[in-house]
């Protein structure tokens, strides 16, 4: 196995988590842009406000979007355990 072989492994796990995870992120950044503009609009300034929403949408999403995750992964992963014996050879 060389470095260009681990490079590119190395690539295709990193796009497969900045896919996975970047609608969640997104939920948790809407979700908390929405509280701020809310705070901004009644004038509450409370810090701990915002974290309670995003969570519930951080948590919604991973709910809704978990089988899609799975599978990714799966897949990623299943591909990667079938091609061994080619990195090894």
């Amino acid at each position: 196995m060389d470095q260009g072989v681990v490079i590119d492994i190395g690539r295709q796990s990193l796009y497969i988590v900045l896919t996975v995870i970047a609608p969640v992120l997104g939920a948790g950044l809407l979700t908390g842009l929405i509280v701020a503009i809310l705070q901004a609009t009644t004038q509450i300034q409370e810090q701990t406000l915002a974290f309670v929403p995003k969570i519930f949408a951080v948590l919604a999403a991973i709910a809704f979007l978990g089988p899609w995750i799975l599978t990714t992964v799966v897949d990623f992963v299943t591909e990667l355990f079938r091609s061994i014996p080619l990195y090894i050879g």
